[in-house]
């Protein structure tokens, strides 16, 4: 039998998957904590500085005529993080995203070489390593350092935690786990808020936060490898006895499952003239995908953690804003389940409404007097729900636009052009400075763009998962400008 029949009599969702994705969600609910981290760690106090000399301009100086009038600890109050020094906030911010990037583009490809399970568990423990390294840094060099290091690990295990998932369980299943494991990341900036509250001191925070991280990696340590990557790499033996072990586990007894044989590389016109990243750009049907992808993540990613990184500057509570902008992505998640399982939306035109929605809402806020600071909030909570959406519809949507071959990569790929978006966010709040409209200007205009290019991908509500790249020959995979594509190639 092929791999979805033998999954249907093992369980495409039983007991067993149901407990080993409940311990991922529990990482991702840990991985927004590290990506929130300088939210909460860096924010500024209010503070006023006394009047001297201005010939007496330098930083010893000016630290000792500063004085903090509110009373929070964090890296600002600690290494005096203000007027000249004060970028250092927002570049420690952008360097754990530069760390995401490097992490999409290494750890993808090396998880689809070598397995998900060793690369997911070395990430997890080296990204505990590192974490406590920022809460226990001894300047703001090691304290950058170690934000980047543990962005490094975060982007490699994030990836590679949802692809596994989505692969534990049938394909049925896919948009489920996928929206379960964004309302994980969702709660976790929300309980990071409260945390932030209970627990103020940054580095005891940090510490707090960071620990969390071994409880979730000595859970994860007796997870078993993907079985439909074994699979799909020829491994057909330990796949067996992986889904062996999930059907006694899941009650039930299956001892002549037996898998077809899959070759892991068909002699082919489009197999043979590279493997991963390679075939993102030499295929066809493939490029163009992920250059719409591409553009798409990005736009998800400047506007989501863009919105988010701009919760601390709003007026009222700083750990209550997380906690909102965390809370608000919630009823997002059962929306896109409604959505997207509707042969009149799918995947496709509900992220692509979504985006363009986030967009309306940000462009709305432009026509608010500053005074109604409220209801630019709302406006602002409002494309925060739909871009969240939209971004929980484009996980989905990629790991099924991509065969499984080379799922990660295709993911890993997205997802750094999604690290850019992110390194560009924590200072587009800041653009606030030239004009108070600048920031959802930016925010209007990629989800807007984003919203269009989305519509050029294909449909793929009720359609078979592609497993080689073959299949993507298939008029099934594909729209009519990819088999235009396509034929064009073939016609070379």
């Amino acid at each position: 039998m092929d791999f979805e029949e033998a999954l249907k009599v093992v369980g495409e969702f039983g007991p067993y998957q149901k407990r080993a994705v409940a311990i991922l969600l529990l990482t991702q609910v840990y991985m927004a904590s590290q990506s929130m981290l300088i939210v909460l760690v860096g924010s500024t106090p209010q503070y006023r500085v006394e009047q001297q000399d201005e010939t007496s301009s330098s930083q010893p100086e000016l630290i000792q005529r500063i004085t903090f009038t509110e009373d929070i600890d964090s890296i600002v109050t600690e290494w005096f993080l203000i007027k000249q020094q004060a970028y250092k906030v927002s570049l420690a911010g952008s360097l754990f995203f530069v760390g995401l990037l490097v992490g999409n583009i290494f750890f993808g490809p090396l998880s689809d070489k070598i397995g998900r399970r060793p690369v997911y568990l070395s990430g997890l423990f080296f990204e505990v390593i590192f974490g406590y390294l920022t809460a226990f840094a001894p300047s703001y060099e090691v304290f950058a350092v170690s934000r980047l290091l543990v962005g490094l690990m975060n982007g490699g295990i994030g990836l590679v935690c949802f692809v596994l998932t989505q692969e534990y369980v049938g394909k049925s299943y896919w948009a489920m786990t996928g929206t379960l494991a964004s309302m994980s990341f969702a709660i976790g900036i929300a309980l990071f808020g409260a945390l932030g509250y209970f627990i103020q001191p940054w580095r005891s925070l940090a510490t707090a936060a960071n620990s969390f991280g071994v409880l979730f990696f000595m859970l994860t340590l007796p997870l078993p490898e993907s079985p439909r990557w074994l699979y799909c790499q020829g491994q057909t033996q330990q796949a067996e006895e992986v889904l062996r072990y999930m059907a006694q586990q899941n009650g039930k007894a299956v001892p002549n499952l037996m898998l077809q044989r899959v070759a892991t590389t068909t002699p082919g016109k489009h197999d043979n003239r590279g493997t991963g990243i390679m075939q993102l750009v030499i295929h066809p049907v493939l490029r163009m995908r992920t250059i719409v992808l591409m553009y798409v993540w990005y736009a998800c990613s400047l506007v989501y953690y863009g919105l988010t990184m701009g919760a601390s500057e709003t007026s009222g509570s700083r750990y209550m804003n997380v906690a909102m902008y965390g809370l608000v992505e919630l009823p997002a998640y059962p929306l896109c389940i409604y959505f997207i399982n509707k042969h009149w939306a799918g995947r496709r035109k509900s992220m692509a409404s979504f985006l363009c929605l986030a967009g309306s809402a940000c462009l709305c806020t432009m026509f608010i007097p500053e005074s109604a600071a409220l209801s630019v909030t709302m406006l602002a909570l409002l494309g925060k729900l739909m871009v969240s959406a939209a971004f929980n519809i484009a996980y989905v949507y990629t790991s099924e636009l991509y065969p499984t071959v080379i799922r990660n990569a295709g993911l890993g790929v997205c997802s750094m052009s999604c690290r850019v978006g992110g390194i560009l966010a924590p200072f587009v709040p800041s653009m606030r400075a030239f004009h108070t409209s600048m920031p959802f200007t930016v925010f209007c205009l990629s989800g807007l763009s984003a919203g269009c290019l989305g519509l050029l991908l294909p449909e793929t509500l009720n359609t078979p998962a592609a497993e080689t790249l073959e299949e993507l020959s298939n008029p099934t995979y594909s729209r009519v400008l990819e088999s235009k594509a396509l034929l064009c190639e073939d016609e070379k």
